[in-house]
Protein backbone atom coordinates (compact mmCIF):
# COMPACT_ATOMS: atom_id res chain seq x y z
CA UNK A 1 0.00 0.00 0.00
CA UNK A 2 1.44 3.51 -1.02
CA UNK A 3 -0.39 6.69 0.56
CA UNK A 4 0.48 9.72 -1.46
CA UNK A 5 -0.39 13.57 -0.29
CA UNK A 6 0.90 16.55 1.71
CA UNK A 7 2.16 16.64 4.90
CA UNK A 8 -0.16 16.81 8.04
CA UNK A 9 -2.96 14.77 5.70
CA UNK A 10 -2.92 11.65 8.65
CA UNK A 11 -0.72 9.29 6.75
CA UNK A 12 1.42 7.92 8.97
CA UNK A 13 -1.50 7.77 11.57
CA UNK A 14 -3.42 5.48 9.01
CA UNK A 15 -0.20 3.48 8.64
CA UNK A 16 0.09 2.81 12.17
CA UNK A 17 -3.56 1.89 12.99
CA UNK A 18 -3.01 -0.73 10.02
CA UNK A 19 -2.19 -3.66 13.02
CA UNK A 20 -4.83 -2.67 14.83
CA UNK A 21 -7.55 -3.67 12.20
CA UNK A 22 -5.29 -6.85 11.26
CA UNK A 23 -6.94 -10.39 12.77
CA UNK A 24 -4.74 -11.86 15.78
CA UNK A 25 -1.94 -13.87 15.66
CA UNK A 26 -2.31 -17.47 15.63
CA UNK A 27 -0.05 -19.39 18.17
CA UNK A 28 1.76 -21.28 15.55
CA UNK A 29 3.19 -17.38 14.42
CA UNK A 30 3.33 -16.07 18.08
CA UNK A 31 6.29 -18.93 17.89
CA UNK A 32 7.23 -17.91 14.65
CA UNK A 33 8.09 -14.25 15.63
CA UNK A 34 9.42 -14.88 18.82
CA UNK A 35 12.34 -17.28 17.59
CA UNK A 36 12.96 -14.53 15.14
CA UNK A 37 13.48 -11.86 17.69
CA UNK A 38 15.04 -14.23 19.91
CA UNK A 39 18.29 -14.60 16.96
CA UNK A 40 17.89 -10.66 17.09
CA UNK A 41 18.24 -10.17 20.83
CA UNK A 42 15.03 -8.00 20.92
CA UNK A 43 13.28 -10.25 23.26
CA UNK A 44 12.48 -9.06 26.81
CA UNK A 45 11.93 -11.18 30.21
CA UNK A 46 8.41 -9.56 30.56
CA UNK A 47 7.73 -10.03 27.17
CA UNK A 48 9.32 -13.58 26.20
CA UNK A 49 6.33 -14.77 23.69
CA UNK A 50 5.50 -11.67 21.18
CA UNK A 51 1.99 -11.76 21.12
CA UNK A 52 1.28 -8.28 18.77
CA UNK A 53 1.77 -8.12 15.42
CA UNK A 54 5.08 -6.15 14.54
CA UNK A 55 4.80 -2.38 13.44
CA UNK A 56 8.70 -1.72 11.72
CA UNK A 57 8.91 1.87 10.61
CA UNK A 58 13.17 2.56 10.02
CA UNK A 59 14.29 6.26 9.48
CA UNK A 60 14.66 6.74 5.78
CA UNK A 61 18.95 6.95 6.11
CA UNK A 62 18.83 3.40 7.15
CA UNK A 63 20.91 1.26 5.11
CA UNK A 64 20.22 -1.68 2.88
CA UNK A 65 21.65 -4.34 5.55
CA UNK A 66 19.46 -3.03 8.78
CA UNK A 67 16.70 -3.20 6.12
CA UNK A 68 17.62 -6.94 5.00
CA UNK A 69 19.61 -8.23 7.79
CA UNK A 70 23.54 -9.45 7.81
CA UNK A 71 26.92 -8.75 9.38
CA UNK A 72 29.73 -11.65 10.34
CA UNK A 73 26.69 -13.64 12.11
CA UNK A 74 23.59 -12.62 9.96
CA UNK A 75 20.98 -11.28 12.10
CA UNK A 76 17.57 -10.57 11.27
CA UNK A 77 16.66 -7.22 9.87
CA UNK A 78 13.77 -4.77 9.66
CA UNK A 79 12.51 -6.50 6.68
CA UNK A 80 12.60 -9.94 8.98
CA UNK A 81 11.72 -8.17 11.74
CA UNK A 82 8.38 -7.12 10.23
CA UNK A 83 7.71 -10.55 9.33
CA UNK A 84 3.44 -11.30 9.53
CA UNK A 85 2.92 -7.52 10.70
CA UNK A 86 3.79 -4.04 8.86
CA UNK A 87 6.38 -2.64 7.58
CA UNK A 88 5.94 1.35 7.32
CA UNK A 89 8.21 3.22 4.80
CA UNK A 90 7.54 6.58 5.94
CA UNK A 91 8.87 9.46 3.08
CA UNK A 92 9.76 6.57 0.75
CA UNK A 93 11.49 8.70 -2.06
CA UNK A 94 13.91 9.76 0.70
CA UNK A 95 15.06 6.06 1.11
CA UNK A 96 18.40 4.94 -1.31
CA UNK A 97 17.60 3.39 -4.29
CA UNK A 98 19.13 -0.13 -3.33
CA UNK A 99 17.34 0.21 0.16
CA UNK A 100 14.16 0.45 -1.86
CA UNK A 101 15.20 -2.14 -4.72
CA UNK A 102 16.14 -5.12 -2.12
CA UNK A 103 12.57 -5.00 -1.51
CA UNK A 104 11.42 -6.18 -4.69
CA UNK A 105 12.46 -9.95 -4.36
CA UNK A 106 10.82 -10.27 -0.45
CA UNK A 107 7.60 -8.87 -1.76
CA UNK A 108 7.40 -11.50 -4.18
CA UNK A 109 8.95 -14.50 -2.68
CA UNK A 110 7.82 -14.07 0.75
CA UNK A 111 11.71 -14.67 2.16
CA UNK A 112 14.78 -12.41 1.94
CA UNK A 113 17.94 -14.10 1.16
CA UNK A 114 21.78 -12.99 2.26
CA UNK A 115 24.67 -14.24 0.37
CA UNK A 116 27.87 -14.40 2.37
CA UNK A 117 31.14 -16.05 2.08
CA UNK A 118 30.12 -18.81 4.46
CA UNK A 119 26.51 -19.27 3.06
CA UNK A 120 23.83 -18.26 2.13
CA UNK A 121 20.84 -17.60 4.62
CA UNK A 122 17.15 -17.44 3.64
CA UNK A 123 15.08 -14.98 6.57
CA UNK A 124 11.37 -14.95 6.78
CA UNK A 125 10.02 -11.89 4.84
CA UNK A 126 6.32 -12.48 4.62
CA UNK A 127 5.24 -8.45 5.46
CA UNK A 128 2.60 -5.91 4.28
CA UNK A 129 4.24 -3.07 3.03
CA UNK A 130 3.32 0.35 3.45
CA UNK A 131 4.79 3.69 2.60
CA UNK A 132 4.04 7.15 2.47
CA UNK A 133 5.01 10.12 0.28
CA UNK A 134 4.44 13.33 -0.81
CA UNK A 135 3.69 14.45 -4.33
CA UNK A 136 6.64 16.65 -4.74
CA UNK A 137 9.98 17.52 -2.72
CA UNK A 138 7.82 20.45 -0.95
CA UNK A 139 4.45 18.53 -0.52
CA UNK A 140 2.15 20.14 -1.72
CA UNK A 141 1.77 19.34 -5.51
CA UNK A 142 -0.60 20.59 -7.57
CA UNK A 143 -1.41 23.12 -5.44
CA UNK A 144 0.62 25.83 -7.31
CA UNK A 145 -0.27 28.35 -4.70
CA UNK A 146 1.83 26.83 -2.24
CA UNK A 147 3.76 24.80 -4.63
CA UNK A 148 7.06 26.02 -5.02
CA UNK A 149 8.92 23.24 -7.23
CA UNK A 150 9.46 23.25 -10.78
CA UNK A 151 7.79 20.51 -13.07
CA UNK A 152 11.23 18.69 -13.54
CA UNK A 153 11.53 18.85 -9.98
CA UNK A 154 8.41 17.12 -9.56
CA UNK A 155 8.88 14.46 -12.23
CA UNK A 156 12.70 13.46 -10.47
CA UNK A 157 11.09 13.33 -7.25
CA UNK A 158 8.70 10.80 -8.51
CA UNK A 159 10.77 8.50 -10.39
CA UNK A 160 12.95 8.16 -7.29
CA UNK A 161 10.89 4.98 -7.32
CA UNK A 162 11.34 2.15 -9.76
CA UNK A 163 8.25 0.97 -12.15
CA UNK A 164 9.20 -2.68 -10.73
CA UNK A 165 8.67 -1.81 -7.37
CA UNK A 166 5.40 -0.22 -8.39
CA UNK A 167 3.88 -3.18 -9.88
CA UNK A 168 4.51 -4.88 -6.64
CA UNK A 169 2.52 -2.10 -4.69
CA UNK A 170 -1.16 -3.50 -4.75
CA UNK A 171 -3.15 -0.72 -3.46
CA UNK A 172 -1.87 3.42 -3.99
CA UNK A 173 -4.52 5.92 -3.08
CA UNK A 174 -3.72 10.04 -2.63
CA UNK A 175 -4.44 11.45 0.97
CA UNK A 176 -6.03 14.81 0.60
CA UNK A 177 -5.78 17.37 2.77
CA UNK A 178 -8.20 17.98 5.90
CA UNK A 179 -10.74 21.53 5.41
CA UNK A 180 -11.24 23.40 8.54
CA UNK A 181 -14.90 22.86 8.07
CA UNK A 182 -14.09 18.82 7.58
CA UNK A 183 -11.83 19.18 11.00
CA UNK A 184 -14.87 21.15 12.96
CA UNK A 185 -17.94 18.70 11.99
CA UNK A 186 -15.71 15.63 13.08
CA UNK A 187 -16.20 16.57 16.75
CA UNK A 188 -19.77 16.85 16.05
CA UNK A 189 -20.35 13.62 14.55
CA UNK A 190 -21.09 10.23 15.99
CA UNK A 191 -18.31 8.04 16.32
CA UNK A 192 -17.50 6.17 13.51
CA UNK A 193 -16.31 2.36 12.86
CA UNK A 194 -14.09 1.50 15.92
CA UNK A 195 -10.71 -0.79 14.76
CA UNK A 196 -12.54 -3.41 16.54
CA UNK A 197 -15.46 -3.83 13.90
CA UNK A 198 -13.57 -3.89 10.97
CA UNK A 199 -11.23 -6.40 12.59
CA UNK A 200 -14.49 -8.21 12.78
CA UNK A 201 -15.30 -7.60 9.04
CA UNK A 202 -11.92 -8.73 7.95
CA UNK A 203 -12.14 -11.50 9.52
CA UNK A 204 -15.16 -12.20 8.10
CA UNK A 205 -13.76 -11.98 4.39
CA UNK A 206 -10.64 -14.20 5.31
CA UNK A 207 -12.61 -16.86 6.83
CA UNK A 208 -14.59 -16.97 3.11
CA UNK A 209 -11.10 -17.07 1.19
CA UNK A 210 -10.31 -19.52 3.58
CA UNK A 211 -12.51 -21.70 2.97
CA UNK A 212 -12.62 -21.10 -0.89
CA UNK A 213 -8.75 -22.51 -0.77
CA UNK A 214 -9.40 -25.11 1.11
CA UNK A 215 -8.12 -27.45 -1.42
CA UNK A 216 -5.47 -24.99 -2.83
CA UNK A 217 -2.19 -24.26 -1.01
CA UNK A 218 -2.82 -20.69 -0.95
CA UNK A 219 -4.96 -18.77 2.27
CA UNK A 220 -5.56 -15.35 0.39
CA UNK A 221 -6.41 -13.44 -2.24
CA UNK A 222 -3.02 -12.01 -2.47
CA UNK A 223 -1.40 -15.14 -3.26
CA UNK A 224 -3.29 -16.44 -6.15
CA UNK A 225 -1.18 -17.25 -8.79
CA UNK A 226 -1.74 -16.73 -12.59
CA UNK A 227 -2.63 -19.89 -13.40
CA UNK A 228 -5.82 -19.70 -10.43
CA UNK A 229 -6.72 -16.10 -11.60
CA UNK A 230 -9.09 -17.20 -14.03
CA UNK A 231 -10.61 -20.08 -11.87
CA UNK A 232 -10.89 -17.85 -8.80
CA UNK A 233 -12.24 -14.29 -10.13
CA UNK A 234 -14.98 -14.59 -12.90
CA UNK A 235 -16.04 -11.34 -14.04
CA UNK A 236 -19.03 -10.21 -14.97
CA UNK A 237 -19.70 -8.99 -19.40
CA UNK A 238 -19.51 -5.36 -17.91
CA UNK A 239 -16.60 -6.08 -15.68
CA UNK A 240 -14.64 -7.86 -18.33
CA UNK A 241 -15.14 -4.87 -20.67
CA UNK A 242 -14.00 -2.23 -18.40
CA UNK A 243 -10.90 -3.73 -17.37
CA UNK A 244 -10.02 -4.41 -21.30
CA UNK A 245 -11.08 -0.51 -21.98
CA UNK A 246 -8.29 0.58 -19.23
CA UNK A 247 -5.75 -1.85 -20.04
CA UNK A 248 -6.03 -0.13 -23.07
CA UNK A 249 -6.39 3.18 -21.87
CA UNK A 250 -3.51 2.83 -18.93
CA UNK A 251 -1.25 -0.44 -20.78
CA UNK A 252 -0.18 -1.54 -17.27
CA UNK A 253 2.06 -4.66 -16.93
CA UNK A 254 1.15 -8.01 -16.23
CA UNK A 255 1.37 -7.76 -13.01
CA UNK A 256 -0.74 -4.81 -12.41
CA UNK A 257 -3.44 -6.45 -14.74
CA UNK A 258 -2.92 -9.39 -11.74
CA UNK A 259 -2.89 -7.34 -8.90
CA UNK A 260 -6.08 -5.30 -9.96
CA UNK A 261 -8.07 -8.73 -10.17
CA UNK A 262 -6.68 -9.60 -6.76
CA UNK A 263 -7.93 -6.31 -4.96
CA UNK A 264 -11.39 -6.69 -7.03
CA UNK A 265 -11.75 -10.06 -6.30
CA UNK A 266 -11.10 -9.13 -2.29
CA UNK A 267 -13.79 -5.89 -2.88
CA UNK A 268 -16.13 -8.81 -3.98
CA UNK A 269 -15.74 -10.62 -0.91
CA UNK A 270 -16.28 -7.72 1.55
CA UNK A 271 -19.71 -7.31 -0.31
CA UNK A 272 -20.27 -10.84 -0.02
CA UNK A 273 -20.29 -11.61 -3.89
CA UNK A 274 -18.75 -14.25 -5.79
CA UNK A 275 -18.55 -12.77 -9.33
CA UNK A 276 -16.35 -9.68 -9.86
CA UNK A 277 -18.99 -6.95 -11.08
CA UNK A 278 -17.72 -3.80 -12.96
CA UNK A 279 -18.09 -1.57 -9.74
CA UNK A 280 -15.54 -3.78 -8.22
CA UNK A 281 -13.27 -3.15 -11.04
CA UNK A 282 -13.85 0.55 -11.38
CA UNK A 283 -12.79 0.88 -7.14
CA UNK A 284 -9.87 -1.38 -7.62
CA UNK A 285 -8.62 0.95 -10.95
CA UNK A 286 -9.22 3.86 -7.94
CA UNK A 287 -6.42 2.53 -6.16
CA UNK A 288 -3.84 2.72 -9.14
CA UNK A 289 -3.03 6.42 -7.94
CA UNK A 290 0.62 6.42 -9.36
CA UNK A 291 -0.42 5.35 -12.59
CA UNK A 292 -2.12 8.30 -13.33
CA UNK A 293 -0.66 10.82 -16.00
CA UNK A 294 -0.51 13.50 -13.48
CA UNK A 295 1.71 11.74 -11.39
CA UNK A 296 4.38 9.89 -13.13
CA UNK A 297 5.22 10.49 -16.81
Amino acid sequence: MLLMGPPGTGKTMLARRLPTIMPGLEFEEKLELTRIYSIAGLLSKEHPLIEKRPFRSPHHTSTPQALAGGGKNPRPGEITLAHRGVLFLDEMPEFSRASLELLRQPLEDKVIQIARASGTYSFPADFMLCAAMNPCPCGYYPDMNRCTCSAGEVGHYMRKISRPLLDRIDISTEVPPVSFEELQNRKREEKKESSAMIRSRIAKVQKIQKERYEKEDIRFNGQLRSSQIDRYCPLTDSASRLLGRAFDRISFSARSYHKILKVSRTIADMEGEEVIASHHIAEALSYRAFEKDSVIK
